[in-house]
């Protein structure tokens, strides 16, 4: 049956309430401290000295404007219950991660000027813009994990084509897609670590492995799946999350193709091309494409996808005798 649900209650709270909380928190902890800070503070700051300066409430709001506008703006797709529910969990954890960094700088930006006669004196504490981006991204896998899967659910009414691959035999089928261990040593390595520690070196602080670090894991989380096939349907998991799954009663058919990643889908990754077309790509080969009645296609790619395509399509039968 069709879902009728518009919004997910779960990513309403996270997505939603909480980046606004958090830029209105802001707002009031400044005029909370506001007769102890300058009537200017200082809000930027190059390599040696601070050379931006502004008045306290209008900096919070400010920073209350980019919370909301940059880091709700992406949390805020995981209180959409139609969409896509991987989707919705990676926007979701994006979103916090800049929520938390900026609400984090912003506090220690008020807390290093209490009672300070010239700002110009002080210093930015570079480790707030990592301890805020592990923070948000924490808070944001925990909505990430309470978020619900409301898509449109509808049962096939016929067996797959008798052209389909069929399972002699049909057992449960898993197997890990996208990057291996040494693959997601080698990405984390490029996208983290090199880059943290040039910005380390030229910063002179140890600060840069918390955002660049946590910023690779992420990429490199989303480039890992386990899939699996049985006779319940199938499910793709990452994050140790379910992000998509099927039930054999929605399957309509899978089949077998040749897939590239650039060419069929525009890059790696979970990928969606065009309405409903949604593809697990992470190698150009063998992938297994499976149609919903509901009008879903979606594409894995996989050296298993032959033993997959049967194994759907043989349950898919058994489950319509």
């Amino acid at each position: 049956m069709p879902s009728s649900k518009i919004v997910d209650p779960a990513g309403a709270v996270f997505g939603v309430i909480l980046p606004v909380v958090a830029a209105l928190s802001g707002v009031l902890l400044t005029k909370l401290w506001e007769p102890r800070l300058p009537a200017e503070i200082a809000t930027h700051w190059t390599t040696t000295s601070a050379d931006g300066f502004s008045t306290p409430m209008s900096s919070a709001w400010t920073f209350a404007l980019v919370t909301v506008l940059f880091g709700g703006g992406c949390a805020a797709v995981a209180a959409l219950a139609p969409a896509l529910l991987m989707m919705r969990r990676t926007m979701l954890v994006v979103g916090l991660s800049v929520v938390g960094m900026v609400s984090t700088v912003h506090v220690v930006i008020l807390a290093v000027q209490l009672d300070v006669t010239d700002p110009a004196d002080t210093e930015l504490p570079l480790w707030s813009l990592g301890a805020g981006t592990v923070l948000g991204a924490g808070v944001g896998m925990i909505g990430a994990a309470c978020l619900r899967d409301y898509r449109r659910r509808v049962s096939a009414t016929h067996r797959p084509d008798v052209t389909l691959p069929r399972a002699a035999a049909p057992a449960a089928v898993a197997a890990s897609v996208g990057f291996g261990t040494a693959g997601s040593g080698i990405l984390l390595l490029l996208l983290g670590v090199v880059p943290a520690l040039v910005v380390c070196r030229i910063s002179g602080g140890w600060w840069p492995l918390a955002v660049f670090v946590p910023v690779g894991l992420l990429i490199v989380s989303l480039l890992r799946f386990r899939v699996i096939v049985d006779e319940d349907g199938i499910r793709v998991i990452n994050m140790g999350m379910t992000a998509l799954d099927y039930g054999i009663d929605e399957i309509e058919g899978a089949r077998v193709d040749v897939v590239k990643p650039f060419d069929d889908f525009g890059g790696w990754g979970l990928k969606v091309k065009g309405p409903r077309n949604y593809g697990v790509v992470t190698r150009t080969g063998p992938a297994v494409i499976v149609t919903t009645a509901c009008g879903d296609r979606l594409t894995i790619t996989t050296a298993e996808a032959e033993d997959m395509a049967g194994v759907l399509n043989a349950f898919a039968d058994r489950r319509r005798e």
